[in-house]
């Protein structure tokens, strides 16, 4: 896992949804950044995307900066091309950008190792958490309520410490072209 206090990488990344490309700058929050590596096919995303796009919408409106991000071979993985990525984006209602890493330059520099993987920076760009969404997983009958990260979130918001202690991401791997 990345190490807390980590700086946020810049990147520089192509929206499908509306061919515009945005940078780290564009999507930063007042109080915060969540950074949410993802795809279209992966089932340990499919399983929490409806609520992941509530959470966005409802921390966005609280100054947290949101940003969804697939960096995954689209050619060997067709489910996560740009063209699927927006109406992946559409039909779970994203409120907020779902970027295309296609050469995989900013999963790397962020070291996202799976989809879903979450990085939640403070205002300076620190990184205060990287963990996991919450305890649901495909068949484990746990409810997906993005119990960990809301806890994260909740702490960003209030001015709060974050704990250090924080449960990694699991899901599929990143799909390495």
């Amino acid at each position: 896992m990345v190490d807390l206090g980590t700086t946020a990488p810049d990147f520089s990344l192509r929206d499908p949804k509306n061919d515009t490309t945005l940078s780290l700058a564009d999507i930063s929050g007042d109080k915060g950044t969540l950074i949410a590596f993802i795809c279209n096919h992966c089932p340990f995303v499919k399983l929490i995307a409806d609520e992941f796009a509530r959470v966005g919408e409802e921390y966005m409106m609280k100054g947290i900066g949101f940003v969804a991000i697939s960096s995954n071979d689209a050619e060997n993985y067709p489910e996560d091309s740009p063209e699927k990525m927006v109406e992946e984006s559409e039909r779970r209602g994203y409120t907020f950008p779902y970027l295309y890493d296609d050469t995989q330059k900013v999963a790397r520099a962020y070291s996202a190792v799976c989809t879903p993987d979450f990085f939640l920076y403070d205002r300076e760009n620190r990184l205060v958490y990287r963990g996991e969404f919450d305890a649901a997983r495909p068949g484990n009958g746990k409810p997906v309520d993005g119990a960990s990260l809301r806890a994260a979130l909740d702490a960003l918001v209030a001015g709060k410490e974050i704990p250090a202690e924080q449960r990694p991401s699991i899901g599929c791997n990143i799909k390495w072209k």
